[in-house]
């Protein structure tokens, strides 16, 4: 029988789609986990369906949702952005 190693599988996910996850607006990078811990997301079901601010902060961290906090972007760059970040990653965040 055969042992599935989790290590070994991590590894190749991240080899695959990197550690993170990027886009930019008006030249500001930012960057988004590739994976979710499990605590990151028992903290994102705890959220309300319409907490859009939360999931922003939850997947930038502090820092990185004050920069993006500062640009004007709308509820539709949101959506593209979480779309995005669903195909890259398979997780599927923000459809609903």
């Amino acid at each position: 029988m055969t042992t599935f190693d989790v290590n070994a599988a991590r590894a190749q996910r991240r080899e695959a789609q990197g550690r993170a996850w990027t886009f930019t607006i008006d030249g500001d990078t930012f960057e988004m986990p590739g994976e979710l811990s499990r605590r990151t997301a028992r903290a994102l079901r705890e959220l309300d369906d319409n907490d859009i601010d939360g999931l922003l902060r939850l997947l930038l961290g502090e820092e990185q949702f004050d920069r993006f906090d500062r640009h004007d972007v709308s509820m539709q760059d949101v959506a593209a952005i979480l779309e995005a970040y669903g195909k890259a990653t398979g997780l599927g965040l923000g459809e609903g």
